[in-house]
């Protein structure tokens, strides 16, 4: 009989090692399911929430944040085309020149779980910026990525014109930095065992199985 987990899935949509951390988690979970049955969470987490609505350039942003030199920037771009592959993501980086502001996804993100439609959109909003290209800060793409994967267009763009949310995405974004949670993906497995990073499946797979086993009662 397959064990019911809980998973926090800490992370932002403009980070490339979490569609990694993502892909790698779901191949690890359609491998386990025989021990294994997962509840998924997606938590807010913004690597750079003072960005401006404009966004910045990419190469000029990781230069500043990181002091990351031209090199760098195209040899991690290319571990991060790699990885991707591996686990059956297409990253496209030629069409991500620049980097913006999630606040908003996450706002849509938190709606959407609360209509069953949060796993959909995630991946539609991961494939948006790091597949198509397109811009997760402009309303009119959270728009339409919402009603792609079955959500109600004119309520999507009514919460967007409001501050619909915005608060409650706040709470779970102070809630994960007051628990240490500062790099993400953090992968946290019913509120207490904390995978962090893009992991192979093989990892993920190993905790699954293992924290499902510990937490079965022993057979008297």
């Amino acid at each position: 009989m397959s064990k019911p987990l809980r998973i926090d899935f800490v992370s932002d949509v403009s980070c490339p090692w979490c569609v990694i951390g993502l892909q790698s988690l779901e191949t690890a979970l359609a491998r386990a399911g025989d021990q294994v049955q997962a509840e998924l969470h997606f938590q807010p987490f913004e690597l750079n929430p003072g960005m401006p609505p404009a966004g910045q350039d990419i190469v000029e942003h990781l230069a500043q944040k990181y002091g990351s030199t031209p090199a760098q920037i195209e040899g991690n771009r290319e571990a991060i085309h790699a990885r991707g592959a591996e686990v059956g993501f297409t990253f496209r980086m030629e069409r991500r020149g620049r980097i913006y502001n999630t606040f908003d996804a996450h706002r849509l993100l938190h709606w959407a779980e609360l209509e069953g439609h949060q796993v959909a959109l995630k991946h539609a909003l991961f494939q948006a910026y790091f597949t198509d290209g397109k811009n997760p800060a402009d309303h009119e793409v959270l728009i339409d990525l919402a009603a792609q994967v079955g959500l109600d267009a004119a309520r999507a763009r009514a919460i967007l014109s409001s501050d619909a949310y915005a608060e409650e995405v706040r709470e779970q974004e102070r809630f994960y930095l007051d628990r240490g949670i500062h790099s993400v993906p953090a992968i946290i497995i019913n509120q207490r065992h904390l995978i962090s990073g893009g992991q192979p499946p093989e990892v993920f797979e190993q905790a699954l199985r293992q924290i499902a086993a510990a937490s079965e009662p022993e057979q008297g």
